[in-house]
């Protein structure tokens, strides 16, 4: 059975269940970040990026503002404070005919956006690793 991508995608954020994301990902997932200056290829290293990032970018003013959907892809812009920041940012998502995602790209603003999630991502992933 195909996967709604993006009802999975939204039911994640919302439980915060970061175990679905083995269920949502594609082997061969690669995953943009906007911190990073490569790719990151495969299915574990995509899951934990994306879990650090729902730590640090899923709180209470997380929304997401405007939605574009077609057959295989996802354009899903969205708001956050954070520390009194706010970071305005899309995640454009691809999957296969499964449902599963095969590309993640993560864009934000403004600069003092960028330089913040940098350092907390930057924080949590060396605690990760």
């Amino acid at each position: 059975m195909k996967l709604n991508t993006v009802d999975a995608w939204h039911q994640l954020l919302k439980t915060r269940n970061t175990d679905d994301l083995d269920l949502l990902l594609s082997d061969k997932v690669v995953f943009h970040s906007p911190v990073t200056h490569t790719p990151q290829a495969g299915k574990i290293i995509t899951s934990v990026y994306l879990t650090v990032a729902l730590s640090v970018f899923v709180n209470e003013s997380f929304n997401y503002v405007r939605q574009i959907i077609s057959d295989n892809d996802a354009a899903l812009e969205f708001e956050v404070e954070i520390d009194g920041i706010l970071v305005n940012g899309v995640d454009m998502i691809k999957w296969d005919d499964e449902g599963k995602i095969i590309d993640f790209k993560v864009s934000i603003r403004p600069l003092k956006a960028v330089n913040l999630i940098h350092k907390k991502m930057g924080e949590l992933l060396q605690v990760a690793g």
